[in-house]
């Protein structure tokens, strides 16, 4: 299949299926001397995979990465890094009663009437799994962007269902298994999704994410813009159905005093914008807000077509998340990562030689 490469200078290209042997990607463009080794990929590896919590698809995977190359006495050396996960707890059974039949609200028939032919498996190509490897090279993104810039990306689960938080907490996110900024309503979040994954049905989310520290200047005009590409990044991922940068939808109801981001040497007013004018970084924080759908792979009952042109009744069995979003902060930061540091190296190919510009709003 083509399009399968994202980025221009940090180049990332991921292989493999949900229930193939293996899934891997490579990276071009990683500039060298980075030091990296296979255990710093375990954090957030950890943080994305299913079965560590019960409200989550309980397949277990080892994801332990081998690298293979471009990494040499434990820093890259600018060759091409190529990653690789091997499956290890696949089991293809769960869809063996709907390898003739398209299920709804899944990519089944347009894989089929694209290609002719698909892998029924997990959903093959178009499953989750292969987020993996997109979290796998932002390990190397978020280091490099760290190292050379401060720039920080971190997200939180923003709703679910029709939840929102009460309290925000940066420290409460990474304690509880939703990614959700406040401590007090966890137990509530977890009556809720048992209540509703014994029900056979699933609910849909909202992932925040931020990247504080981006210099002003990354972006480019008119086809390149910063936020285009976030959008078309984020709108990569399996189950996504929406994206906003800054206020996003809620500009609408705004008046132009209200939204315009008023400037002062000692800061903006405001971040309507989300850290992006014209396609060009402000120097505030970017900010993204991604909307998943429901899972379609769900116990009750639904209508459907098989491959024989025959009405059928589809029951997705196995196992599947009641909410996709509960694990997708990771991933949402991790297509942050690789857009940033794809326009850092961009714009240092180009703009390299410009410097400072003053005046500099703090």
């Amino acid at each position: 299949m083509s399009s399968n490469a994202f980025g221009k200078l940090f180049t990332v290209t991921t292989f493999g299926e949900s229930h193939g042997p293996a899934i891997g990607c490579v990276i071009d463009g990683c500039p060298p001397g980075l030091a990296i080794t296979p255990e710093e990929f375990r954090h957030d590896l950890a943080r994305r995979a299913t079965g560590r919590s019960r409200h989550t698809s309980q397949r277990r995977e080892a994801d332990e990465v081998e690298i293979l190359s471009g990494v040499y006495e434990g820093r890259t050396t600018g060759t091409p890094i190529a990653l690789l996960i091997r499956n290890t707890d696949q089991r293809s059974k769960d869809y063996g009663d709907i390898a003739s039949t398209f299920r709804p609200g899944h990519a089944d028939y347009t894989y089929w009437q694209k290609y002719g032919i698909r892998d029924p498996r997990g959903g093959g190509r178009a499953s989750a799994r292969e987020t993996t490897m997109r979290v796998a090279a932002a390990v190397i993104a978020k280091k490099w962007l760290a190292e050379r810039y401060g720039v920080r990306v971190r997200g939180y689960l923003a709703q679910l269902g029709e939840v929102t938080p009460r309290g925000f907490d940066w420290a409460a996110v990474e304690a509880n298994p939703f990614f959700w900024p406040d401590a007090a309503q966890v137990p509530d979040l977890e009556k809720a999704m048992d209540a509703l994954r014994k029900s056979g049905d699933s609910v849909g989310a909202r992932v925040n994410a931020v990247a504080e520290g981006v210099p002003p200047g990354w972006g480019e005009p008119v086809y390149g813009k910063l936020d285009g590409d976030l959008a078309a990044a984020m709108m990569s991922i399996n189950a996504v159905k929406g994206v906003e940068i800054g206020a996003g939808f809620a500009a609408v109801a705004q008046r132009g005093t209200q939204h315009r981001d008023e400037m002062r040497l000692d800061g903006f007013t405001s971040n309507h914008a989300g850290g992006i004018l014209g396609g060009i970084s402000t120097g505030q924080p970017v900010t993204v807000s991604v909307a998943f759908k429901p899972t379609s792979s769900i116990l009750v009952p639904g209508q459907s077509v098989d491959l024989a042109g025959e009405s059928v009744q589809v029951v997705t069995k196995g196992r599947h998340d009641p909410c996709v979003g509960i694990r997708a902060t990771p991933i949402i930061e991790a297509m942050l990562a690789l857009v940033l540091m794809d326009h850092a190296l961009r714009h240092r190919a180009q703009c390299g030689d410009v410097g400072p510009i003053a005046p500099r709003i703090a």
